[in-house]
């Protein structure tokens, strides 16, 4: 036995475990300084069949493909090799030392080499990922991260897989087999290298590489208990616990509706509010315990950034490089106080403010970070608690408190588009009928908006020819109040909510649930109908019109006759796609129009946001280039002669994007397309 190799390994290991438990222990005292988040524990058992499931089978990993498999073998490597860590220490003492039971078992050694070369061939991938994305683009999704902190990890996984591979030739060499064998099956070539050398030197060079072993492992402990904010190293062991602890325990995305706002571990009463009720996140202290999570969990991936759309047209936003400020300002010796946003803070309100709340970040994160709660919460401190938010927005609050919709317009010209219907429309007066089978919810958009009002009339005229029995509220309707929510403005969207709630309550009578039927065409209305009401116990069926018009296709209420061939893509709205993932109804409506559909290469989940979501539809954009042009760059790009779209808001966007670009191509609703489709003349 080597004594001064095994001083050093042992005493290190103590040093790195007693460290890294003392570093560990302030870890969970940092967490439970957080506010108390108690909606986070609801169905373990779901919880833990989501979380295996999304971790072992790195379903979100997966977006990108090659990084996925590589970033897999890494893991199991990280796991499958500890007992390699266990041997080292044993050959240390004993050069033939082996584990018992299983470490002469032929199938746990080749298993052994199998994890080895693969975390070994996965992490050079990484690297080598790493550099290539670096190079290429200064705003790559790299852009910002500890690289240094990466680079070092990334060493490390190198050294250990070397040591595993080396111990294993050398351990063939030192036993009695003479030629290739099953024990030996992948390094066995090797160990004939090593065959010529001496017992003796084959001991000591085993002693020396298992110290290396260990000492490379404890030394990378030592060090990450010494940076608790080095998230590219603490996600190994936290990032379990941050998806298991997600917002839903069955998997689902958390976007959709925003949760409701915690003071101290309960939902505030806006009717009622405590004294000491904390309204948002404005300091260290009023993060919960599960941002605290999450922040601390960040691997500096830059996934979020790959796919922000504030980050990709020079605005001072990337959803990483808000995690990373604000773990760094919550793990460090602040005053619990000192402010979140503002100037001299950790976050600009540059950066807060240019958020569109797409979820393309947090539809991207593999550790399920839940970036746009975070910035939602920041927003509400400074809007109800600072009064500091972007001028424009002072208008549209004021707008939608006076008026019930953002743009400031007459209640009583909610109905004028009626009038330019040559078809009856069904306006309610008190409770619905019973032979009334939808409420056409029609958005304030849908009323006011001239290209969106087109939208709203072919949605009403295919309707009435497939014999749809639908009403519309015409003047009673207020705004859903979704553009103060994602603005931050919660007390005005409870308003709002509790408004629009009584008049659905007077509409609809006691029918059930199933009964309850709402058609829109916007889906931030949809989103906040169907999802953030129902946090004050008041739930719908929610259709979108792209749903309902490819149910009516299909059971032959409305036929095409005039098929187009015309050339044209189609753009996912953020609300109707990453945020209620639906994606086919409006495809499958084109297609049966006829259309020669060409998807841009951002589509889908990983489709580009207009730009106006989060309350930016009513803010200037006056940094960097703007999202509406970016995106319909993309369109006109397909060479398509028109573009499709199922949001009002997505329609006024890209049509203002195509004019300033001066370009030919046509913004169509799905529902005009099909329209024209189905009408003889």
């Amino acid at each position: 036995m080597n004594l001064t190799l095994a001083a050093i390994s042992y005493g290190i290991t103590v040093v790195a475990l007693v460290l890294l438990a003392i570093r560990t222990k302030k870890l969970i005292g940092i967490y439970k300084k957080g506010q108390p988040d108690p909606t986070r524990g609801n169905d373990k058992k779901q919880r833990f069949k989501m979380a295996f499931g999304e971790i072992f089978g790195h379903t979100k990993m997966f977006n990108f493909t090659v990084v996925g498999f590589a970033h897999w073998f890494v893991m199991i490597g990280f796991f499958a090799l500890f007992g390699t860590l266990i041997t080292a220490y044993g050959q240390l003492i004993d050069p033939r030392f082996a584990l018992p039971y299983i470490g002469h078992f032929w199938v746990y050694e080749y298993l052994t080499e199998l994890v080895a070369w693969a975390t070994g061939i996965g992490i050079v991938a990484l690297i080598g990922i790493r550099q290539v994305t670096l190079r290429r683009n200064k705003r790559s999704r790299f852009a910002g991260s500890g690289n240094g902190k990466a680079y070092y990890v990334e060493a490390t996984i190198l050294l250990i897989v070397f040591c595993v591979i080396a111990l294993r030739g050398l351990e063939g060499a030192i036993s009695d087999y003479t030629s290739w064998n099953r024990h030996f099956i992948t390094t066995w070539f090797i160990a004939a290298m090593f065959k010529s050398m001496t017992l003796t030197q084959l001991e000591t060079w085993i002693q020396i590489v298992a110290a290396i072993k260990i000492v490379g492992s404890m030394t990378w402990f030592i060090v990450i208990a010494s940076n608790l904010t080095m998230g590219v190293a603490w996600h190994r062991f936290l990032a379990p616990f941050n998806i298991f602890f997600r917002r839903n325990a069955d998997g689902k995305s958390s976007l959709g509706a925003l949760p409701p706002m915690m003071s101290h571990g309960k939902e505030i009463d806006f009717e009622d509010p405590k004294e000491d009720d904390v309204f948002g996140l404005g300091t260290r202290a009023d993060i919960s315990w599960k941002g605290l999570l999450d922040m601390s969990t960040c691997t500096e991936c830059g996934r979020c950034q790959s796919q922000c759309p504030a980050w990709h047209t020079e605005k001072p936003l990337s959803p990483k490089l808000l995690i990373m400020a604000m773990r760094d300002h919550a793990f460090a010796k602040t005053v619990e106080n000192e402010a979140l946003v503002g100037e001299n803070s950790p976050i600009s309100l540059d950066v807060l403010w240019s958020c569109t709340t797409c979820g393309a970040c947090v539809n991207e994160c593999p550790v399920d970070i839940e970036h746009v709660d975070h910035i939602v919460n920041m927003r509400r401190f400074q809007v109800l608690v600072e009064s500091e938010f972007p001028s424009e927005l002072g208008g549209t609050f004021r707008n939608l408190e006076k008026a019930g919709n953002p743009w400031g317009a007459n209640r009583s010209d909610r109905e004028a588009w009626i009038a330019e219907c040559d078809f009856p429309i069904n306006v309610v007066e008190g409770e619905l009928p019973e032979e009334v089978e939808y409420l056409f919810w029609v958005g304030c958009a849908g009323a006011y908006e001239e290209r969106a009002k087109k939208t709203t009339k072919a949605v009403a005229e295919l309707l009435y020819m497939a014999g749809v029995n639908f009403a519309v509220l015409g003047k009673k309707e207020t705004c859903t109040g979704d553009p103060a929510r994602r603005a931050g403005n919660e007390f005005l969207y409870q308003i709002l909510a509790r408004e629009n709630i009584e008049t659905f309550k007077e509409t609809f009578g006691d029918r059930p649930k199933g009964k309850k039927k709402v058609v829109v065409t916007c889906p931030h209305c949809f989103t906040t109908i169907g999802r953030d009401y129902g946090q004050q116990g008041y739930e719908l069926e929610m259709v979108h019109h792209t749903q309902l018009l490819n149910q009516l296709l299909r059971e032959k209420k409305l036929l095409p006759i005039k098929m187009s061939h015309t050339a044209m893509t189609f753009h996912d709205p953020c609300y109707l796609g990453r945020h209620n993932e639906i994606y086919q109804p409006p495809r499958e409506i084109l297609e049966a129009t006829g259309v020669e559909l060409t998807e841009m290469p951002r589509n889908k989940e990983r489709s580009f946001c207009c730009g106006a979501g989060g309350g930016r539809m009513w803010m200037e954009e006056k940094i960097g280039t703007r999202i509406n042009i970016n995106r319909v760059e993309e369109a006109i790009a397909t060479g398509a002669t028109e573009l499709a779209v199922a949001c009002p808001f997505c329609r006024v966007m890209t049509s203002d994007g195509m004019n300033a670009k001066e370009s030919a191509v046509e913004v169509l609703d799905v529902a005009q397309v099909l329209l024209r489709s189905v009408k003889e003349s």
